[in-house]
């Protein structure tokens, strides 16, 4: 395996690891708020998808234009993005009002403007080009297979368990896939050091 594609697969990794385990949640995340939690209801838990979405879309057009495609080295701010997901889990296990799930979708949405388009970025420079459907279709099928299962999983360890224990679960997981994430930021750093990008930032590290 080339390096190239080693990279494509660190990415791929990632995120079946870090979408799966947010998969487990996914479904019964409403249950959780409207049961568990001081103001928690209906319209709540809409407005905290509303919170992350807005967020989100509203940060990552900007990040995206003026840093994230103006940068060589896009995987720092993937490593960065990424970062903020996964103590996203964490937040939740300390929240006993709405108000902290609040906070946490508005990190998480803040750490998906980071992370997605410099995800994607990547993605599609890795790729091969005589392949690029393939390859795209390998990686929403293994996500795409590894969430599903995700879902019902993820409602049957909440009703053993409990949400905390399903939190924690989730957030050691997807640092499993955050760990992927930060051996392809070294692998970048080694690319910005060779010399190929004299400007590059990196280059100014000393070994």
């Amino acid at each position: 395996m080339d390096a190239t594609h080693k990279k494509l697969m660190m990415l791929v990794l990632s995120d079946i690891f870090i979408l799966s385990s947010f998969g487990l949640i996914a479904p019964i995340f409403a249950v959780f708020i409207m049961e568990n939690l001081s103001g928690g209801g209906i319209v709540t838990a809409g407005l905290a998808t509303t919170i992350f979405l807005v967020v989100k879309c509203s940060v990552q057009l900007p990040l995206s234009k003026y840093f994230i495609d103006k940068h060589n080295h896009k995987a720092r701010f993937l490593v960065l993005g990424t970062l903020l997901i996964i103590t996203v889990p964490f937040i939740y296990v300390t929240a006993k009002s709405i108000y902290t799930i609040y906070i946490a979708q508005a990190v998480y949405g803040l750490g998906a403007a980071l992370a997605y388009p410099a995800w994607f970025s990547l993605f599609t420079m890795y790729m091969d080009k005589k392949q690029r459907g393939f390859e795209y279709a390998i990686y929403t099928t293994a996500v795409g297979v590894s969430t599903a299962i995700a879902a019902v999983l993820g409602a049957k360890i909440a009703e053993i368990f409990g949400f905390k224990f399903l939190f924690f679960l989730v957030g050691i997981i997807a640092f499993l896939g955050f760990l992927f994430l930060i051996a392809l930021y070294k692998l970048e750093m080694k690319k910005a050091k060779s010399g190929k990008f004299p400007k590059h930032p990196f280059n100014k590290i000393k070994k």
